[in-house]
């Protein structure tokens, strides 16, 4: 269903486009929206992971420098059947993290410092076990499209609002300026509305396989409900400068600022996703420890399954370093 979801709103996202291109410029409007959306998906394609990590500041690490962090997506990709993708620390206080690239041979996952300082190594496994289901499902590539043709009909809106829509032949205006003034207002909202959806029903599967990955759905739980007092209270500096890239981290960066931003949220609630995760833990495992606990996330995990970590999730090292 999720599946189905997805290639429905991209449909939608896809038809809001070429209808926008035709009311504000006729048949020539929509051979141009056709050739723009085209471009700008193939220069998406291949450049967004760059994109986003050089947006973010992001910095590539390796064993050598970030031997427990590396450690951690290392053994989760094997886990998954998956590359080992490229992993980066964003240096940033606010706890959060996300995945980028076009497939799984050229994934990146991207965490940040506040998030490897503030999170236990099973909550760490989680939210990057998230980032690995977001990878095997080409969940980036989608976002990064559906982004594209978002900001692409909010362009070409803008364009045919200034310029008035186009005429036929003998100079008559193809579309009421009114309308055109309409298109110009609702269709960037409209296709704002779309790509939130896809994000959220991507948002709730990455969730479910990153459970999956990982082996207790308690570890992300536990860590989804640090990463959300965290981005209440501590502002992400890279995520502000480009609020385009806040859908794809694993927690709104831009919550923090508070207001209206709630109501256009890229993410489903917390609340939401916590609760799902809790229903797939085995029978019996209680709730998660909400982020105001102190004591560590590891102690209230059944060791229902077996864990991918063996003696080493005993270790009390918490730090990105190793």
């Amino acid at each position: 269903m999720n599946y189905f979801k997805t290639a429905l709103l991209l449909a939608a996202l896809t038809g809001f486009f070429l209808v926008a291109g035709y009311l504000l410029g006729g048949q020539t409007g929509l051979v141009i929206a056709l050739v723009a959306a085209l471009g700008m998906n193939l220069f998406a394609y291949w450049n967004s992971d760059k994109m986003v990590l050089r947006m973010a500041n992001a910095q590539e690490v390796g064993p050598e420098n970030a031997p427990e962090f590396y450690g951690i997506v290392q053994q989760l990709a094997e886990r998954a059947g998956l590359p080992m993708p490229r992993v980066y620390l964003i240096d940033e206080d606010q706890p959060n993290a996300f995945a980028t690239g076009r497939d799984p041979e050229h994934a990146a996952v991207a965490a940040t410092t506040g998030l490897l300082r503030n999170l236990s190594r099973e909550e760490i496994a989680g939210v990057m076990a998230h980032e690995l289901g977001h990878v095997r499902h080409r969940d980036t590539l989608i976002m990064t499209v559906a982004a594209t043709l978002s900001g692409a009909i909010g362009m070409l809106a803008s364009f045919g609002g200034l310029m008035g829509g186009g005429r036929d032949s003998d100079g008559r205006p193809l579309v009421n300026p009114i309308v055109a003034i309409a298109m110009m207002i609702l269709a960037p909202m409209a296709a704002m509305l779309v790509q939130m959806a896809i994000s959220r029903s991507r948002e709730y599967e990455a969730d479910r396989i990153g459970a999956e990955i990982c082996g207790q759905p308690q570890w992300l739980a536990s860590a989804l409900a640090k990463l959300h007092a965290g981005t209440q209270q501590i502002h992400n500096e890279a995520a502000e400068r480009n609020p385009a890239t806040a859908h794809m981290y694993i927690a709104n960066p831009l919550a923090a600022a508070g207001g209206m931003s709630s109501l256009f949220s890229t993410h489903p609630p917390m609340e939401e996703r916590i609760a799902r995760l809790q229903a797939m833990a085995p029978s019996g495992a209680g709730n998660y420890r909400p982020a105001s606990d102190a004591r560590p996330a590891r102690s209230s995990v059944p060791q229902s399954k077996p864990s991918p970590w063996g003696k080493a999730s005993q270790s009390s090292r918490r730090g990105p370093w190793g």
